[in-house]
């Protein structure tokens, strides 16, 4: 038994994603003393993946240039997953007595626009596992600027559903291939603040769109919330084009040393000590290890500011398109994978199920609010979610060294599940915003909850997909486009009937089912925590994407 109480694996001698972290508390440091390691306070941290002696592999970069990456990406995850989706909510009342409809027809046209981003999901998986995640990107960005060009200019319902159907086309790539970026870019003991950026996004900056996007709606009118945005994405695809390059690369397998079931450090550090101690003469030995390309990694150029601009850089997969495409549902066949699919998708479908209720609720007695004092009560899960994820990203990465070291030395992936124990207040404050908003109590109270149910809700989201991205990835890409798809089918689906079932029965009971929920997808948290190790060991002994042939990594 491992520490705290993770169950060892008998089967294989060394279990995938299973890695020795840090060398300073490791008995075994020979094994791993050819390794490159990291600089400063993570000198002892061994580096996985290991990255190559290729200048452009994306590990290699400078930390610049990958926070500037970062930070564009970010940038179009808060314009394209934190504000097109939530972009009207507070506002439906208004749009619904400016076309003459129901506050249940104005919901569904967002609803529209999140089934597109689900339905395309799978495709955008398939071409950025095939053409890389730049050219993706960057179509996803043009799409989103279209569609709010054309929502600016709607005057009717159908041309204001026009519009918010191809803003949804822009949403997939921003939602899910920018959270599997982080693995291209980052090592394991980095991709925690990374991890706890992007889920903040996705979660939480959404509610401050909400704060301004009230206002603006309230004193200038909905269409200015389009107007507005016009030039944000627009800039969004001049950085696009300009500052990120491609981020997929063909490295070695035995450099992804998380990856492999058979643990083949010393061989590894005996290539990593030729390649340091030998020329371009180096041999074919040299040369095997790399790629199929006959220069050595360390002799390729640099690529230049030109050449990166190139939006296809060739192909990056064997594979063809449909088995591609069809990947993203094999992958829920691992039911580690399934399981952060269910629990991060469902949580944040309870979380946009409140977002649908809030101008309902609050627009009528005994609130009376304005679509301004809608926005506003924003500010409670915002600082929530915003709360969660400093305590995650300042704690998360810290806390999965201090176990590495007190498991001698050895990281194992579950370590990032003690992330999940915050979230039992998503329970709590589903609960009590539903009971406080029947009751017409006071709305600084029904905030103060909704930030609560938020806090929870960012932090089993950053725990439970830093855990998958550790254990298995080889298929992140696969897996963050389900968590997206399921994500987007289940908001089309509560845009259907959750302001009918609020109308019909009251927040109280609504929410109260939704606490329920929520509370059986956290309490099985466990379940991995303890038996993940073994999981582990049984998936990759019999890796049904093996056999339907529709996996992409195959080990050396």
């Amino acid at each position: 038994m491992g520490f705290l109480g993770i169950l060892e694996d008998k089967k294989l001698q060394h279990v995938p994603a299973t890695v020795i972290l840090s060398e300073e508390e490791n008995v075994a440091i020979d094994t791993t003393a050819g390794l490159k390691r990291g600089t400063g306070r993570d000198s002892d941290i061994v580096l996985i993946p290991q990255p190559s002696e290729d200048p452009n592999d994306p590990l290699n970069w400078s930390t610049t240039k990958k926070w500037t990456i970062m930070a564009i990406v970010s940038y179009g995850s808060v314009l394209y997953a934190a504000v097109l989706a939530p972009l009207l909510s507070p506002a439906l009342v208004v749009i619904a007595m400016d076309f003459g409809k129901s506050v249940s027809d104005i919901t569904v046209i967002s609803g529209y626009m999140l089934l597109v981003t689900g339905s395309v999901g799978p495709l955008v998986s398939a071409l950025a596992r095939k053409y890389g995640k730049r050219p993706m990107l960057l179509v996803a960005s043009l799409f989103g600027l279209l569609g709010t060009v054309i929502g600016s200019a709607a005057y009717s319902y159908d041309g204001l559903m026009a519009g918010r159907i191809i803003q949804g086309g822009s949403i997939s790539a921003f939602e899910s291939l920018v959270v599997s970026m982080i693995g291209d870019l980052f090592f394991v003991h980095q991709r925690g603040f990374f991890m706890t950026l992007i889920q903040f996004i996705l979660g939480a900056a959404s509610n401050f769109s909400a704060i301004i996007v009230g206002p603006i709606a309230t004193n200038l009118g909905w269409r200015y919330l389009f107007h507005i945005l016009v030039p944000f994405v627009a800039l969004e695809v001049f950085l696009l084009y300009f500052f990120v390059p491609e981020t997929c690369y063909i490295r070695d397998h035995r450099y992804d040393i998380d990856e492999l079931s058979q643990d083949n450090l010393q061989d590894l550090a005996e290539i990593e000590n030729r390649h340091a101690n030998m020329g371009a003469e180096g041999g074919d030995e040299m040369i095997k290890v790399e790629t199929a390309t006959s220069q050595l990694p360390a002799h390729r150029p640099k690529k230049t500011f030109t050449q990166e601009l190139a939006i296809f850089t060739g192909t990056y997969s064997k594979d063809n398109l449909l088995q591609l495409t069809i990947a993203p549902f094999a992958v829920c066949a691992n039911l580690a994978v399934l399981w952060m699919v269910i629990v991060t998708g469902g949580l944040s479908a309870f979380f946009v199920a409140q977002s649908y209720d809030m101008a309902q609720i609050f627009m009528a007695p005994p609130y009376l609010l304005t679509p301004a004092g809608v926005g506003y009560l924003s500010l409670g899960p915002f600082l929530g979610g915003l709360l969660g994820s400093i305590v995650l990203g300042a704690t998360l990465d810290p806390l999965i060294k201090w176990c590495a070291k007190k498991n001698k030395g050895v990281y194992e992936p579950e370590y990032r599940l003690l992330g999940m124990i915050p979230s039992v207040t998503i329970v709590v404050g589903l609960c009590l915003f539903g009971y406080f908003a029947e009751q017409g109590e006071s709305f600084y109270l029904t905030a103060f909850f909704h930030g609560m149910d938020l806090f929870g809700i960012v932090c089993a989201a950053i725990a439970a997909s830093t855990y998958v991205l550790d254990a298995f990835r080889d298929i992140s890409g696969e897996m963050f486009i389900m968590n997206m798809v399921l994500k987007n089918f289940l908001f089309y689906a509560f845009s259907y009937f959750v302001n009918d079932w609020t109308a019909s029965d009251g927040p109280a009971i609504v929410f109260y089912v939704f606490g329920g929920i929520a509370a059986v997808m956290v309490f099985t948290t466990p379940i991995f925590f303890f038996w993940g190790k073994r999981y582990r060991s049984f998936w990759c002994r019999h890796n049904v994407l093996h056999k339907w042939g529709i996996d992409t990594h195959a080990e050396l």
